[in-house]
């Protein structure tokens, strides 16, 4: 039983969260999540100042936040990378908080220090649980101290291909080698044999050093057609975690998610609980504050999951969490970070199917990047059909940043429903002036192992014949 002391501890320390208020929230980021950003933001009374660089001075956007600022060239480095020039603009505009995003610097954990320096609030988690979460050798070990299942490996960082061979030998072929700073797919082997294994190493140990400035490398036992399933979860400030639902990423092509829904069909009630659960214990364990995913990975029988990274910042495909359970995810982002307490768990409540294809700028057979001028933008409507973007007609895609242009999410009562709308709001989707992933969707929506889903993470490399 808690000592008067504790309960007034615990009573003041929870008044001083409760006090804090944002006003202005300063946008470190560009594209369809500023624009997304902005939205939110306005909606809850609050100022948004976007941030720009030379390249994107003349996107529609700036003109509806409510201020803008030029933060540097065309170059990430010199613009959307650059903490003084973004720290400036803030100190400038008088911001309270800066809202990170995704990509860019929603992860770097010196970039959080220095918010915390200038005495502006970070939209996300401590830069202490940031640094666990990013070495994915160190969040392995949290995890396993949590009872979280994962993949069998090395036991740390590889100190070179010796003992990568040694320990290959030891958890049987194939297996994965990644990098421990990584993500996105860069750094990472799958070796599927003895002969392959010094080749491969040397390739990933390279590919880490010269993407992340970080070599290491570790070791993972590799799992057959697994499907990519994650948890969508808030915690706030007073230890409270809830589970916004579970995704199925599995439709990607080199680590790169293409297609998102949610709920994961394939889970039996019993392993839908059991992984939830799970992501939960784990977020508590690391003491998380803000929206996080963990990352599974789902064995082919459909039962057994393990953990394979966790994403502290907003993912891309968030959108189809709040389709289906109708919650603002950024919103709650600002609301944790003002210190509001969470709602139960069973005030929560998920309905129907909700699916995601991501648009990009690029050749639907190939997948090489198509920047360019659009010419023609005739976009979907309809019930449920909702479109993150900001792109529009006369709109130039620069060559500089990623290319995805826009988010294409819809809503339906069954999975099939739901298919059945995207196939129709794709066919409407129309853009000229550059080529785009919208054919390669469509063909997504007629594929019977898609609609089966039967879709793994290597389907697209190995039995999928694109064109």
């Amino acid at each position: 039983m808690a000592t008067k002391a504790q309960k007034s501890t615990k009573t003041n320390k929870e008044s001083a969260i409760q006090k804090k208020k944002i006003q202005r929230i300063l946008i470190a980021n560009r594209g369809e999540i500023a624009l997304r950003a902005i939205r939110t933001i306005q909606e809850m009374g609050k100022q948004a100042i976007a941030i720009h660089s030379i390249a994107d001075k003349d996107v529609h956007y700036l003109e509806v936040a409510d201020a803008k600022v030029c933060i540097g060239g065309e170059k990430s480095s010199e613009s959307y990378l650059n903490i003084p020039a973004i720290m400036s603009a803030a100190d400038l505009f008088e911001a309270d908080a800066i809202f990170p995003g995704y990509g860019f610097l929603s992860e770097n954990q010196n970039f959080v220090e220095i918010c915390e320096h200038h005495g502006i609030e970070f939209i996300g988690p401590s830069k202490e649980v940031m640094m666990i979460m990013s070495d994915k050798s160190k969040a392995k070990d949290y995890m396993k101290e949590a009872g979280v299942p994962v993949i069998i490996g090395s036991d740390g960082p590889l100190k070179g291909y010796q003992e990568a061979l040694k320990v290959a030998d030891e958890i049987g072929y194939p297996v994965i080698l990644k990098a421990a700073a990584g993500g996105g797919g860069r750094g990472m082997r799958v070796v599927p044999d003895k002969g392959l294994l010094k080749n491969l190493y040397l390739a990933a140990e390279s590919e880490a050093l010269s993407a992340f400035g970080d070599g290491t490398i570790y070791m993972e036992k590799f799992i057959n057609k697994p499907k990519h399933i994650e948890v969508q979860i808030l915690a706030d400030k007073h230890g409270n975690v809830l589970h916004i639902g579970e995704r199925d990423c599995s439709m990607q092509r080199r680590q790169q998610k293409l297609i998102e829904e949610t709920p994961a069909v394939v889970l039996s009630p019993e392993v839908r609980e059991k992984l939830l659960a799970t992501a939960i214990k784990a977020t508590k364990h690391i003491g998380y504050v803000g929206a996080g995913t963990f990352e599974f990975l789902l064995d082919s029988n459909n039962k057994d999951f393990y953990f394979m990274e966790m994403n502290t910042r907003l993912q891309v495909e968030h959108t189809v969490s709040e389709m289906v359970s109708g919650l603002d995810l950024v919103e709650w982002m600002i609301r944790i970070a003002e210190g509001e307490e969470l709602p139960s768990q069973d005030t929560i409540t998920f309905h129907g199917h909700s699916i995601e294809c991501r648009i990009t700028a690029e050749d639907p057979e190939k997948f090489y990047p198509c920047p360019g001028k659009i010419t023609e933008w005739i976009t979907p409507g309809g019930a449920n059909v909702r479109l993150d973007t900001h792109a529009y007609a006369g709109y130039s895609v620069p060559m500089f940043y990623d290319s995805m242009i826009g988010k294409l999410i819809v809503w339906g009562e069954t999975r099939e429903k739901a298919i059945a709308k995207m196939k129709r709001a794709l066919r409407e989707f129309s853009i000229e002036g550059i080529k785009t992933t919208i054919p390669f969707h469509i063909k997504m929506m007629d594929n019977q192992d898609f609609k089966d889903s039967k879709i793994y993470t290597k389907y697209l490399e190995t039995e999928y014949k694109l064109g």
